[in-house]
């Protein structure tokens, strides 16, 4: 929880302020996990603060919830074509990806259950939470204006995609 919350703080995910007059503020909760080696041995503890995005009311605390997924057949014609190449292939996992969301809509929620606040303090979230109704939308808006601003390009048949780099040659162009 410490490490969460450490992760929280160094994001800048929340201001405290007293809660406005009208404003219906979220509740969250935390959830844990024990993460385990393939052997079975244990990992380490993990624990997550979780907004109960249930509680969101649209046009109140959300206002566009769509995130484009990758197509499972473009993630398969992308690995048969980079195999047929020998291009090399990175993954990247990003720890805590949705604290990197923005959020653009006035969302309030009680501090978190064990977090000291001084009373009639809320969090007026700056970033998305896991939970939240927008956060697959607010993490996907940062991490494409990311990739945009590093020159890459949209695939026009996979808006999830953006398989092209200007300095490539022009056949890896023919996936999009």
């Amino acid at each position: 929880m410490a490490e969460e919350i450490a992760a929280l703080e160094r994001t800048g995910t929340w201001d405290l302020v007293p809660l406005p007059p009208h404003v219906t503020r979220i509740t969250c909760k935390w959830v844990y996990k024990i993460k385990t080696r393939s052997d079975g041995s244990l990992e380490r503890y993990k624990a997550r603060l979780v907004d109960r995005g249930f509680q969101q009311e649209h046009g109140r605390d959300y206002d566009e919830t769509f995130a484009p997924v990758a197509h499972m057949t473009t993630v398969r014609t992308l690995l048969a074509v980079a195999s047929v190449r020998q291009w090399s292939i990175s993954q990247l996992d990003v720890k805590n990806a949705f604290l990197n969301g923005e959020l653009r809509e006035e969302v309030y929620m009680q501090p978190p259950p064990g977090y000291s606040v001084p009373d009639g303090m809320v969090c007026h979230l700056r970033r998305s939470l896991y939970g939240l109704k927008q956060a697959p939308r607010a993490w996907f808006e940062r991490f494409s204006s990311i990739v945009t601003d590093a020159a890459f390009k949209p695939s026009n048949h996979d808006p999830a995609l953006c398989p092209h780099f200007p300095s490539w040659s022009h056949t890896s162009s023919s996936l999009c």
